[in-house]
């Protein structure tokens, strides 16, 4: 019975060339040894590759469409089954793969000599120190270039030599025979680590790798502004590569203590002043200090309402992009007394007395910023 070449490749008899081509192409990719190793996938691969040759040629289609089977056995037309299938169109994938032609599909030998990974590392800062702006010592475990070969892998200097077991292609070939014919696969030779080069009198410190772990100290210095998330790159500071390649280089990750005081929002920073009663109805000048150091006089007016807000513009964190600096807003609670010696309750009475109104209902459109209604509006409203 002749074979379903069509369907092997998911395609109609109606099928057009390129989309008979763009089926193999998706099918051989899927069962390819180099993506799936298993038994079954090889077999699948040397079936599709089987069909891609009857179907992109013309003469042998045809064969197909008339009952035949160009690759059937006895009695059926053409001759041998699947193993004698040329396989013609193997280049295809094989470019797809790796960018050259379809002989074996080889990649070719890797550089020995490879450029160093990058490192990452993190640091905790006071707010103040990302204010200023500071300088951390900081210890990595990292690969460094070997001392004793300088990165050259050699205890006696001697250059590589071609690797005997690859012959220097970097990849060792193997056929694997299936039910449905031979299959050719590659895989990086383990003798070179795919480099097709070995090192005669390896360095006894590295073991020829050109590069050894080290634990070191390396001096980070941190801008003003910094926040949480933000990374400072030490170019040429990561780990060198194999065979004593260039280093990569090492990210510094920025995390941020929180501060008794502060509360930082991007370049802004919230503090809350508790402000007496009496300051409060009378107004007042505070002194405070910013989180440079700096000192900043501060005018509460008189008849300042719980959880009003001082803006002091310029006096938050700097910006590390050397724009400008934030602010620092001042949240002000006012404290009101809950223990009164007797003078001071005879003066709050005389105040009330003096008072013209006592507490009543308001108009929640008339309650102050503070007030429980104009919270309940925010939080329904998302203000």
């Amino acid at each position: 019975m002749a074979r379903d070449y069509y369907g092997i490749l998911g395609v109609d008899k109606s099928a057009s060339e390129s989309e008979i081509k763009k089926a193999y192409r998706k099918l051989a990719r899927q069962y390819h040894p180099d993506v799936n190793s298993s038994e079954e996938a090889q077999e699948k691969f040397a079936e599709v590759g089987a069909a891609y040759e009857v179907l992109s040629d013309p003469e042998k289609r045809r064969v197909v469409d008339m009952g035949g089977d160009p690759l059937g056995g006895p009695g059926e037309a053409g001759g041998g089954g699947f193993g004698g299938a040329g396989f013609g169109g193997m280049g295809d994938i094989f470019d797809a793969f790796f960018g050259g032609g379809g002989g074996g599909g080889s990649r070719g030998p890797r550089s020995r000599v490879q450029p160093g990974s990058d490192s990452l590392v993190r640091v905790t800062l006071d707010l103040e120190e990302a204010a200023t702006g500071t300088q951390k010592e900081i210890q990595i475990d990292t690969a460094v270039l070997c001392k004793t070969c300088h990165g050259k892998g050699s205890a006696d200097g001697a250059k590589p030599t071609t690797c005997q077991i690859c012959q220097g292609a970097g990849e060792v070939q193997s056929v694997q025979r299936t039910m449905l014919g031979n299959v050719m696969t590659s895989r990086p030779c383990s003798n070179c680590q795919g480099t097709g080069e070995v090192i005669p009198n390896p360095c006894g410190s590295c073991g020829g790798q050109g590069r050894v772990r080290e634990r070191r100290n390396v001096t980070a210095k941190i801008p003003a502004g910094v926040t949480t998330g933000n990374r400072v790159r030490l170019s040429g500071q990561g780990e060198v590569g194999p065979g004593g390649g260039p280093a990569g280089d090492l990210y510094v990750e920025i995390r941020e203590r929180e501060h008794p005081v502060f509360v930082r929002e991007g370049d802004d920073l919230h503090a809350s002043v508790r402000v007496p009663m009496v300051e409060a109805a009378l107004g007042s000048e505070i002194e405070l200090e910013s989180i440079l150091g700096e000192d900043i006089s501060v005018r509460i007016e008189a008849g300042t309402q719980p959880n009003d807000v001082v803006n002091l513009r310029g006096k938050g964190m700097p910006n590390v992009r050397g724009g400008a600096p934030g602010d620092m807003v001042v949240h002000l609670d006012i404290a009101v007394p809950t223990h009164l010696n007797s003078k001071q309750k005879d003066a709050l009475r005389k105040l009330r007395e003096l008072e013209k109104e006592g507490p009543k209902l308001v108009d929640k459109d008339n309650a102050h910023s503070g007030s429980l209604f104009s919270k309940l509006r925010s939080a329904f409203s998302g203000r």
